[in-house]
């Protein structure tokens, strides 16, 4: 099936989890990943793995299958992941269990974490959850990198999840809009490494 109409289906019977009607495009996602330089021992964690923009982008970068976890709720994205990324570890789940569902696989330390949820979107408490879960790895020494969508960047949720994010984890780095992507984003990260 074409990865455009997938996440579109994906979105129609999800909105407020999945959050964006596209895929994120090659250049979004060379932005999200630039500088990673994984392995067993750093791995990436990414939270909303929709349908494989980042993995597809990492293919080349991840040395072996126990550089990389990714955590998706959707179980019909999550099966085809699976077919499109054999190598790679692509798990049905909540992001709010994150840090126990890493635990449990038995991979290295999170070095970096990918996330992909749509925060200005999702309920309150489930935005909560999911950020007390990054709060988790963060305290270990991690390097988080998600994006905002330009046309909601200046809205309450996105403008406490910054504040958040800075008073939490210090200086946030903002990257130039990327205007090759449906709608055109921001990326943000923060380190405690």
């Amino acid at each position: 099936m074409n990865e455009n109409l997938q996440f579109l289906q994906a979105f129609l019977k999800s909105p407020l989890k999945v959050g964006a009607v596209a895929p994120s495009s090659p250049e979004l996602t060379a932005e999200m990943v630039q500088g990673i330089e994984p392995d067993e021992d750093n791995i990436i964690l990414e939270l909303g793995v929709g349908t494989g923009a980042i993995p597809k982008y990492l293919l080349d970068v991840i040395p072996d299958r126990d550089a990389y976890l990714g955590i998706e709720l959707d179980k019909g994205l999550v099966r085809a992941l699976n077919r499109k990324f054999p190598t790679m570890n692509i798990i049905q789940g909540n992001a709010a269990n994150a840090y126990e569902l890493h635990a449990k696989s038995g991979l290295g330390k999170v070095r970096y974490l990918v996330c992909c949820l749509p925060f200005v979107s999702l309920p309150k408490e489930v935005s909560d959850s999911v950020l007390n879960e990054i709060t988790k790895f963060m305290d270990e020494g991690c390097e988080l990198r998600i994006f905002q969508y330009a046309h909601g960047y200046f809205l309450p949720p996105a403008v406490k999840l910054r504040e958040y994010l800075r008073d939490r984890y210090g200086k946030t780095h903002r990257s130039p809009l990327v205007l090759k992507n449906f709608p055109p984003a921001f990326t943000l990260t923060c380190s405690t490494v």
